[in-house]
């Protein structure tokens, strides 16, 4: 009992000189993957933000929902279809977008913080011109032609107002944000969670943007959790995108990553969300346990 205590003790004061300087930092957790849907995970995801929040940062949490609006698009007998990553999106997808990501999801998220103290706020990107978006414009190569195609309701994030997110992070609230956009006519708008996380951290002035994900990390080898990069800076990521190490679905993720330090946050963590209280100990103890992203 005697070393446990000790093991806790040691603990806590490691994290201690990461809760000094982080103090009234700002913090934005875009929330996805596996510890959106398990159940053991959503309950150490919201543990965690709301300790952020107790100890004197500022989180605010940005949400997917993939696989849940994928799983409601089957039951509904349509058939999810994805260019580049992106989810083709007519009326009736966007409808049923809007009803996971804000109907349920959202308030999922809001629930889970409020269980363990924090005072959570549910929000889209409409939700006081939050998020203002235009449509998407996105090409395919066919027969070495560059051809534009449509994605419908698709957008990219035009501005962010970041008045209300002011509001209630001085008020000690935290904010949930839907990746859901509004254009210049009230339409509404599908957009990229990633992105929009990483574009709310650059305007808001974050200190940080910590994406959960389902793998460790960056790795040489995806297979081998023992190639993990540790840190990386922008030119070395972006080569590891030109040499391949990194693809796939990382690619937008790491992208949205180097996008939002190039606009002014100080560094973005790529950690995975099948580790317990893995936001905590990146943020609070040295080796941290993901890769670290950060300017040349």
């Amino acid at each position: 009992m005697e070393i446990d205590n000790k093991l806790k003790a040691e603990v806590l004061v490691e994290a201690l000189p990461y809760i000094c300087k982080f103090q009234d930092q700002k913090f934005v957790i875009k929330y996805g993957g596996h510890a959106m849907v398990n159940k053991e995970a959503k309950e150490w995801v919201a543990q965690d933000i709301v300790l952020l929040r107790f100890v004197g940062l500022n989180p605010v949490v940005v949400h997917g929902g993939g696989p849940e609006i994928d799983a409601a698009m089957k039951k509904m007998g349509k058939k999810p279809e994805f260019i580049h990553g992106l989810r083709v999106t007519d009326e009736e997808t966007m409808e049923i977008v809007k009803m996971i990501l804000v109907g349920k999801i959202n308030g999922d998220i809001v629930s889970k913080l409020g269980k363990y103290g924090g005072k959570a706020i549910g929000l889209s990107g409409k939700s006081g011109y939050l998020i203002k978006a235009r449509k998407k414009k996105e090409y395919i190569i066919k027969d070495n032609r560059k051809i534009e195609v449509d994605l419908g309701k698709v957008g990219e994030v035009e501005k962010i107002n970041t008045e209300l997110i002011d509001i209630l992070l001085e008020k000690k609230y935290i904010p949930v944000i839907s990746p859901i956009g509004i254009g210049e006519e009230g339409e509404v708008f599908n957009l990229n969670a990633d992105v929009v996380a990483g574009d709310l951290a650059a305007a808001i002035g974050a200190k940080k943007l910590i994406m959960i994900t389902d793998v460790d990390g960056v790795m040489e080898d995806v297979n081998d959790p023992s190639t993990l990069y540790k840190k990386l800076t922008v030119s070395e990521a972006e080569e590891l995108i030109r040499e391949g190490v990194i693809s796939g679905g990382m690619i937008p993720k790491v992208k949205a990553c180097i996008n939002a330090l190039k606009k002014g946050v100080e560094s973005v963590h790529i950690i995975s969300g099948k580790i317990p209280h893995s936001i905590l100990l990146e943020i609070f103890t040295e080796e941290g346990i993901g890769t670290m992203i950060v300017k040349d």
